[in-house]
């Protein structure tokens, strides 16, 4: 039984992909500082360690026995760096390779690191590679992308690492965020009956969080071969923010038919990503494509709604990344 270590894994990916990770017969190690609590079952083959992955000697130790990492820790998603400026330089850059240079160490073979598509800011390209020049519009995208090089350098034939750039992820998670787009405008519908369109112009990739998560298990058991040094964008659907209100529209309607009409509603907005992502890379090399829609992801949200499983959504800061972590105070 192989041991994986999951940075993040009690936030809103790491608590779908971690059971997908002890279904599959791995042993799991989960690293977080539990910001946001954890909505992971018990199980005999988890161990969670609530800490820091700043704090050195305890992930040195952590990560001894390690098969494998995969690294998803970070203060995520870029309004996230309202807050202050050191925080995102000291978790999200700072530890980075003292974190790789400890799982080497340690005898680790394989070092999967999260960045994100983000990294490319804007750009008017029909298609976004890998091979496409950063443009960090935030200190969150730029020191997502200083951190690819230092995890390449270290690289060895007993040390293997994978970069994957996901887009923006949306639908279900037990340790749920409002805070992306997608699932911020299907909560907005779903509650308030209008969908607040932050712009509209600007394109954005969006990939289903159990596609995205499905993807993580899968490069554990792949040919080091085929993916050691190399770069991925994962993304599946592009589309304007307008075309995602309305797809979300759609859906809820569908849903809630007693809510309809949604209203549509657009304002300025200072967030001007705008990427069109090219994910033939990955399936090329690997043959691997996403099976899920973002009308799916919708539909997911809507279900949980009906189920009562987002108390407050619309006013719990649990939700928001920046509120809680404001909210904290971390430092």
């Amino acid at each position: 039984m192989k041991t994986v270590l999951v940075t993040g894994g009690a936030g809103y990916k790491g608590s779908i992909l971690v059971p997908k990770l002890l279904a599959a017969g791995y042993r799991v190690k989960v690293y977080d500082l539990m910001l946001f609590g954890t909505a992971l079952v018990n199980h005999p083959n988890l161990e969670v360690i609530p800490a820091d992955i700043r704090d050195i000697s305890t992930y040195s130790a952590a990560v001894q026995g390690v098969d494998m990492v995969i690294d998803m820790a970070c203060i995520s998603n870029d309004p996230s760096f309202d807050l202050d400026p050191s925080l995102s330089r000291t978790i999200n850059y700072e530890c980075f390779e003292p974190m790789v240079l400890a799982a080497k160490q340690a005898g680790v073979g394989r070092y999967l690191y999260v960045s994100t598509s983000s990294v490319y800011g804007v750009s008017e390209a029909p298609e976004v590679t890998e091979t496409h020049p950063f443009v960090p519009l935030t200190d969150y995208n730029k020191y997502k992308g200083l951190c690819e090089p230092l995890l390449l350098k270290h690289l060895s034939p007993d040390f293997h690492g994978t970069i994957i750039r996901p887009a923006t992820v949306c639908g279900y998670s037990p340790r749920m965020r409002f805070d992306l787009t997608v699932n911020i405008l299907t909560n907005h519908a779903v509650n308030r009956g209008v969908v607040t369109v932050f712009g509209g112009t600007q394109k954005r990739p969006n990939i289903h969080i159990e596609d995205i998560t499905d993807l993580y298990v899968e490069l554990l058991q792949t040919d080091p071969a085929l993916i050691t040094g190399e770069a991925f964008n994962a993304g599946y659907e592009n589309h304007t923010v307008s075309q995602l209100a309305q797809f979300v529209k759609e859906v809820v309607e569908e849903e809630f038919p007693q809510k309809a009409p949604i209203q549509i509603e657009t304002t300025a907005s200072n967030d001007n990503r705008s990427y069109h992502v090219s994910s033939r890379k990955i399936a090329n090399i690997l043959g691997w494509k996403p099976k899920r829609t973002i009308g799916d992801a919708v539909r997911d949200l809507c279900q949980a709604f009906k189920e009562g499983r987002f108390p407050d959504s619309m006013t719990n800061d649990a939700y928001v990344n920046v509120k809680t972590v404001k909210s904290l105070g971390l430092s």
